[in-house]
């Protein structure tokens, strides 16, 4: 029994580690996108989902902070976990965003990071390492957020 557990953890994206490398469709385009080619950037990875309250919150002060850092080599990947990809188109129409989104509508990589909440976001170093996870969000969130990203970017 202590061997599947310890394999459990082991499976867990954890802070510190490198991020599962992942091939995902946009959701509004079906392009196949991989994590790979944000390489050499600090990325702020998003599971959300529509239904998640939270998430309209986080989507507009995400972007907010995605303008101002993209120049510096930041980018914002929210991958949506809805069944239904009306329901996400809908979210989307209400809170715009000019961040990538993808699509995981089987929680097939929501599963492989061990997302738990919604949303849950990894903040990503250049070097493809998470360095920082966070689960939840309420607006007071987004200036630690953003200092972290913005001391990675320095880095």
């Amino acid at each position: 029994m202590l061997t599947s557990a310890a394999c459990l953890t082991a499976n867990a994206t954890d802070v510190g580690q490198p991020a599962p490398q992942f091939t995902l469709p946009t959701l509004q385009q079906d392009q196949p996108t991989t994590l790979k080619q944000y390489a050499g950037k600090v990325i702020y990875l998003d599971f959300w989902a529509s239904w998640c309250a939270p998430c309209r919150t986080s989507f507009p002060l995400l972007n907010k902070m995605h303008e101002k850092l993209k120049a510096k080599g930041f980018e914002v990947v929210a991958v949506n976990l809805d069944e239904d990809k009306a329901n996400a188109e809908k979210f989307l129409k209400e809170f715009p965003v000019s961040f990538t989104i993808l699509r995981d509508a089987k929680g097939e990589w929501s599963d492989k990071f061990v997302v738990e909440s919604m949303p849950t976001s990894f903040i990503i170093d250049k070097q493809g390492v998470v360095q920082n996870i966070h689960h939840g969000f309420a607006s007071d969130d987004i200036n630690e957020l953003e200092e972290k990203v913005t001391q990675l970017l320095a880095k």
